[in-house]
């Protein structure tokens, strides 16, 4: 019964941010990998990444600018239009400023929040009428990160902001989609690294290493081995009973 719990046949999951290079793709692998038909969809200019990351689950691929409210609505029609149907929808489109906030400028600043902010809310919205209309629940997973209630040692302020915000959007939405039966969950990560995210910090080993030591377990995680196990958990049965949460994956990070 408990494997049942986290088997996806016959379900369809689209993964939003699902080029090759980071969680979005480790995501998509996941979900197939336990059964699901897989979509994915990232920005066109990410075609050739996003085709790698399907020829890897066998998912069908869509294009999709997550600022653009009519983008994502097309998007989430023209997957259930393709698949018959949609079930989870894990939004892993992000964008990372690592800079200064006296050199951020207002218009830097507002990008960042509106494509994690902004574009975790339309995804959500568009997810969440679908899955209403459809009548059988579903499961919404937005990726957030350990910084959402606290901040880091690099410079992002309008990271952290964002980041922040995805988390009490998430349980605005779970509080208004439970009486429909579909839940809405962050997943946080630490430090997974590589990642396309995290590539930078490999120019600086003692940093990276810095923030190894600083988990509980002593060292970074591992996109090919520690993310599917808590994704798969938000996104399938097995969590049918879970919704506004926060799940931390992060060697301990959040817990000193």
């Amino acid at each position: 019964m408990v494997t049942a719990a986290f088997d996806l046949t016959g379900q369809v999951a689209l993964v939003v941010g699902a080029a090759a290079g980071g969680l979005g793709e480790r995501a998509a692998r996941a979900l197939a990998e336990a059964g699901a038909q897989v979509a994915v969809a990232d920005l066109p200019q990410r075609a050739a990444d996003l085709a790698t990351t399907a020829g890897a689950c066998g998912a069908s691929t869509h294009e999709v600018d997550v600022t653009d409210e009519a983008s994502v609505a097309a998007l989430v029609d023209g997957v259930i239009a393709g698949h018959g149907r949609l079930d989870v929808v894990v939004n892993a489109a992000g964008v990372m400023l690592r800079k200064p906030y006296d050199e951020t400028s207002v218009e830097e600043f507002e990008r960042v929040v509106r494509v994690n902010l902004t574009g975790t809310w339309l995804v959500g919205r568009a997810a969440g009428q679908a899955l209403t209309r459809q009548g059988r629940g579903g499961r919404i997973v937005n990726l957030t990160t350990v910084y959402a209630e606290r901040v880091g040692p690099v410079p992002e302020s309008a990271y952290y902001a964002s980041k922040a915000g995805v988390v009490n959007v998430t349980r605005s939405l779970a509080a208004e989609l439970g009486p429909h039966g579909v839940t809405v969950n962050c997943l946080a990560p630490g430090v997974f690294y590589p990642t396309q995210m995290t590539a930078a910090l490999g120019a600086d080993p003692d940093r990276l290493k810095w923030f190894g030591d600083r988990t509980m377990l002593g060292r970074l995680g591992d996109p090919d081995t520690d993310f599917a196990g808590p994704l798969l958990l938000l996104a399938s049965p097995a969590a049918s009973y879970m919704t506004g949460q926060v799940v931390y994956v992060d060697g301990g990070w959040s817990a000193w």
